[in-house]
């Protein structure tokens, strides 16, 4: 009877209030010994400094990067140093390398304070390959992967990865890598502002651009990236913005505007034109000795 009173009433009764608690209490513990919340707290933490536009995959390939460093045996170091000497895998050192890059995307150049912070980490992760230092040949490998992934062809990066280079046994500095780094994260932006560019004056058929054309889109680039004094891109960042900002539609037009009145003198294709555009740039990266 008091059963059926407890139903109609909606009450719960006591023994399964006990059942609820108790099975919540375990819940929590589960998840605090398995330490899901610093996991899920430091996945956010970084798509907020990222300001990914895809939340959910960002969080998917975050949790996934994690996943493999962990099973790579390697996790167990965490992002500072090796317990010993002992060389690494070739499975696990390429797991180390996913990983730096991985960091090394997750935030644009422009976000300065964040992508210095990822480019202290990807350092951190690439001298666990080596017990002691960051090597030249994996210093190399590191920017011809970012350049790669930024869409430049490797004969286009291939003049200024030789500026950029440091000898294969050498120990590379983190200001020497932060800049190797940060002058490739540019040049991969420059270089798709190139074939912006030519993909705007390339004729409607798709046949390669005339060559007065060209030569007068490229003069307004050279003259946007001497916009800031000097003869080198330590601030690279800041110049390609500026030069960004000058090529404006109306510069442009006016760029175009002056080339129809030159006549005929043949044509450039898109890899010409890149690898014109692409040498304004190199020109000004400060070789690395």
């Amino acid at each position: 009877m008091a059963d059926k009173e407890s139903r109609r009433s909606g009450a719960t009764p006591p023994g399964m209030l006990e059942s609820k608690a108790s099975k919540s209490d375990s819940d929590r513990e589960f998840l605090s010994q398995a330490g899901v919340g610093e996991l899920l707290r430091g996945g956010i933490l970084k798509m907020v400094e990222a300001r990914s536009d895809d939340p959910i995959g960002f969080l998917a390939d975050h949790f996934c990067n994690l996943a493999s460093v962990t099973g790579s045996g390697t996790a167990g170091c965490g992002e500072g140093q090796r317990l010993n000497n002992d060389p690494l895998s070739a499975g696990a050192q390429q797991q180390l390398l996913n990983r730096a890059l991985w960091h090394l995307r997750l935030a644009h150049h422009s976000q300065r304070s964040a992508f210095s912070n990822n480019i202290r980490v990807a350092y951190d992760l690439l001298n666990l390959i080596s017990p002691h230092s960051l090597r030249g040949s994996l210093y190399t490998q590191t920017l011809q992967c970012l350049c790669s992934e930024g869409g430049v062809p490797a004969s286009t990066s291939s003049p200024l990865l030789q500026r950029l280079h440091c000898q294969d046994h050498e120990a590379v500095p983190y200001d020497v890598f932060r800049y190797g780094v940060l002058t490739c994260a540019v040049f991969s932006d420059y270089i798709r502002q190139a074939q912006r560019l030519y993909a705007e004056v390339c004729c409607p058929d798709e046949r390669p651009a005339s060559r007065p054309l060209c030569m007068a889109v490229l003069g307004t680039l050279k003259e946007a990236l001497e916009t800031s004094k000097g003869s080198d891109i330590n601030c690279c960042a800041i110049r390609y913005l500026e030069a960004s900002a000058k090529i404006s539609p109306y510069k442009l037009g006016q760029a175009m505007s002056g080339a129809q009145t030159r006549g005929p003198g043949g044509n450039m294709d898109a890899k010409e034109f890149e690898n014109a555009a692409a040498e304004l740039f190199i020109t000004r990266a400060k070789v690395v000795s």
